[in-house]
Order: structure tokens, then C-alpha cells, then sequence
């Protein structure tokens, strides 16, 4: 192939899923440069960062126009919240992901609600409030535990498990009352609580056709036996221990074909990657939430699995219908440590020094999440810093490297969970 056919792609995110896509990105014989904003210390290793707001839609546009951008890709959910989509689809550039209109299946709850219920997706029995008086007269229609959910996007923080009354009439007045959330608590879901092993399934949208099914498992706890506080998640491992053909087949059928097939005939076709939040309950499965991009730190475990070129599969994706490609996914399971700072998901510090990157198994992963480059030295820069990830024969192997691994690594108050991909 001759450099002139093949791809610029800017890539926009800076954490470990948008690592984990550009290290993937990087492996197509169809990529020329890769561009990454703004990026962080481990996607300066694949591709050259680019220091733009992802809140600047406008600005990205014009930097993709300069470098002879082909395809940009969507890692993060805020631009899309944006509508960077609809900029770029309006200017006629390729993009992968979904409208600010069809991104609303992630940036409503009760958008996304109401699309299950229109195609009949199986989902938890909700309420919609926006005030505090109405939702508190309500409570006692509910029994405990129940699912508090504000509407708008929280940074993955706007679920809210209350075991009590008095818990729900604090945590309604900290979102209507005290507007803990902003804009994203106008407006708030009651939900049942539903009892099960919970899955994230991802498939690649054109708009009318799906791909197959892939899925993750992952821990949201901060601390051994999902002990602590929710957190963006501490780990991850795929594929999840309940998979197999029947399973997937009911996601496919209940859950991808309905929605997409809804989202469609509305006129607000979807694009990208799809990630269904599922529970797999004693009634069957049911779908906790939509996002409208691929998972961190799923990511990290299921694109290791990817046997297709990636950039083919997101140019089809973006521009064109993906029948025409088969993708394939490795059966070896793949399993993930998230690796933090010291205090996260509260308050942490930032910049400590991170050694032993360079002492790392040649068949280990390490994707970079909140890291920047300082001098020679890679410095920590977020709650979540690191993932080790290694893929396996078995889940027993694959969880015995990445702890062997972790060992060699070292920062400042870092710490990670000791049980994840235990007991598969």
C-alpha cells in the first residue's frame, strides 16, 4: 500500500481507554499519522499529542482540516455531549461516534428510558422527578433498596444506592436542593435495585447493521471484596465468567437489534460503538444504561481480544455499512488491574513519579490513564493511573502476570485491588 492511500486519524481523549485505542489504531498497516488531544504520557509512545480542548469542537475541526485528518475518532462521552459530530459531519469529515442527538441515549437517563420502553428493551421499573417535594411524596410507592439516578452526565458519579428513606430524602435534597449534580440533577430517576452479575457488552453501530457482541466484566468498588466507594472502575476482565452463545444471542435479539432498530426509524440513526450496561438477573437480562462509547477499563481487556484491524473497522463504522468485514475476536481471555492514586476516588495528589515501566513482561500491557511526561520521568496525573493488562490461556494465568507485574511499578500512594479476575 502507498502512503497516499492510507489514514491521518486524530483520536480525541486522554485516558486509558483512549491509550488503549491508540496502541490498536497504531497496529493498522492503514495508518499514516496518528494524532492524539489532547493524549497522555503512554499515547505519546504511538502517536504525536496535540494539546486542544475537547471541549472546542470548533478548534478540533480546524486542526483536522490542517493535517488531512480521514477519520477522527471519539473516545470520551463529554465531546459528544458537545455534538463534535455533528461539526465534523457537517464540515464532511469522517467521525466515529454518535450525534449529540443519538449520544442522548448516555446523556439522558430518561431519554434512554424512554427508547427501551419504545422498543421494549427490558430494563428496572423507574419514576421521573424534577423536584424535590414530588420525589419525597413518592418514596413510599418504593421498596429498599432502591436506584437514585440523575438524568445528566455525572462523571460516572450520579448512581446513588439508598437502603433507607432517610438515605433517599438526603441524597434528593443534596441534587434538588443543595444541586450537588448542577444541570445534570434537573432531573432525577427512581429505580428499582435488581440483583445480579452486571456485564458491559459493546458492538460497532453503521447506523442500520450491528457487529457482533463482545463482553467485559468490571469492578466498580475501590477496594477488595467490592468493599468502599463507587469508583470509575478498579479493574476488568473479558470475557465475563456468564458468557456464552444463548447469552449473547438474547442481547443481540432483547437488547442491540431493538434499540438501534428504534434509534433508525426515529431518524436518529446511531454511530460508533454501543455499550449496553446489562444485569443478568433471576427474570432474565436486563439493561441498566447506555453509553455511547467504549468502557474504561473495559477497553483495556477487550481490545487485546481484537483480531481485526481496528482503523477498518471504525472507517466502515463511521462511513460506509460494516457487513462488509468480519470481526473477529481472539477466545483467550484478557484480564486488567487498574492501578490508582493514593485517596481516589476522593481527593488525591498529582505528580509523583512512576517508576519500573521499563521492567514490564514483553506479553503485558500497560495503558496509561492519568500520566503525563516530565522531562525523562512520567509523572501521575489523575485518580485512575495505570492498567496492567495481560491476555492468556486461562483467567488464573492471565491474573497471575499482571500481578507479577504490578510488583515491579512504583509511585507515591499508589495502591490497587489484590482480587481482581478471582474465582473464574
Amino acid at each position: 500500500m502507498t502512503n497516499s492511500e492510507k489514514t491521518n486519524v486524530l483520536l480525541l481523549g486522554n485516558g486509558g481507554r483512549e491509550h488503549a485505542i491508540a496502541w490498536k489504531l497504531a497496529q493498522s498497516q492503514n495508518l499514516d499519522k496518528l494524532f492524539i488531544a489532547p493524549g497522555n504520557a503512554g499515547t505519546a509512545e504511538v502517536g504525536t499529542n496535540v494539546q486542544i480542548s475537547l471541549e472546542d469542537p470548533a478548534k478540533l475541526l480546524e486542526y483536522a482540516k490542517s493535517q488531512s485528518i480521514g477519520l477522527t475518532v471519539v473516545g470520551p462521552e463529554a465531546p459528544l455531549a458537545l455534538g463534535v459530530v455533528n461539526v465534523f459531519r457537517h464540515a464532511g469529515l469522517a467521525i466515529f461516534g454518535p450525534t449529540k442527538e443519538a449520544a442522548m441515549l448516555e446523556t439522558s437517563k430518561a431519554y434512554a428510558k424512554e427508547v427501551m420502553v419504545a422498543s421494549g428493551v427490558p430494563t428496572a421499573n423507574y419514576q421521573v422527578f424534577t423536584d424535590y417535594e414530588t420525589a419525597e411524596g413518592a418514596i413510599s410507592d418504593w421498596e429498599f433498596p432502591l436506584v437514585i439516578k440523575v438524568d445528566g452526565l455525572a462523571a460516572g458519579k450520579g448512581v446513588i444506592i439508598c437502603e433507607s428513606k432517610e438515605e433517599t430524602l438526603v441524597t434528593l435534597k443534596e441534587i434538588f436542593i443543595d444541586q450537588k449534580f448542577g444541570g445534570a440533577g434537573q432531573k432525577v430517576l427512581i429505580e428499582e435495585f435488581l440483583i445480579g452479575q452486571e456485564i458491559s457488552v459493546f458492538s460497532f453501530v453503521d447506523g442500520e447493521n450491528i457487529s457482533p457482541i463482545i463482553g467485559a466484566t468490571d469492578y466498580k468498588r475501590a477496594y477488595d471484596g467490592d468493599a468502599g466507594p463507587n469508583t470509575g472502575g478498579m479493574g476488568s476482565y473479558s470475557p465475563p465468567k456468564v458468557w456464552n452463545k444463548d447469552i449473547e444471542n438474547t442481547i443481540i435479539e432483547n437488547v442491540f437489534e431493538p434499540v438501534i432498530g428504534y434509534m433508525s426509524s426515529t431518524g436518529n440513526p446511531y454511530t460508533g460503538v454501543l455499550y449496553a450496561g446489562l444485569i443478568v438477573t433471576s427474570d432474565g437480562i436486563k439493561v441498566l444504561e447506555f453509553n455511547c462509547r467504549f468502557g474504561d477499563p473495559e477497553t483495556q481487556v477487550l481490545l487485546p481480544r481484537l483480531e481485526t484491524d481496528l482503523l477498518s473497522v471504525m472507517q466502515l463504522t463511521a462511513t460506509s455499512d460494516i457487513t462488509g468485514i468480519d470481526i473477529e475476536w481472539d477466545s483467550r481471555p484478557c484480564v486488567g488491574l487498574v492501578v490508582a492514586s493514593g485517596g481516589y476516588p476522593g481527593s488525591y495528589n498529582v505528580g509523583k513519579d512512576i517508576y519500573g515501566l521499563d521492567r514490564i513482561d514483553a506479553s503485558v500491557n500497560v495503558f496509561h490513564a492519568g500520566t503525563s511526561v516530565s522531562g525523562d520521568g512520567i509523572l501521575t496525573s489523575g485518580g485512575r493511573v495505570l492498567a496492567v493488562t495481560a491476555k492468556s490461556d486461562s483467567f488464573a494465568n492471565a491474573r497471575e502476570l499482571i500481578y507479577k507485574n504490578v510488583e515491579q511499578i512504583e509511585f507515591e500512594g499508589m495502591f490497587f485491588r489484590k482480587d481482581i479476575a478471582t474465582g473464574l
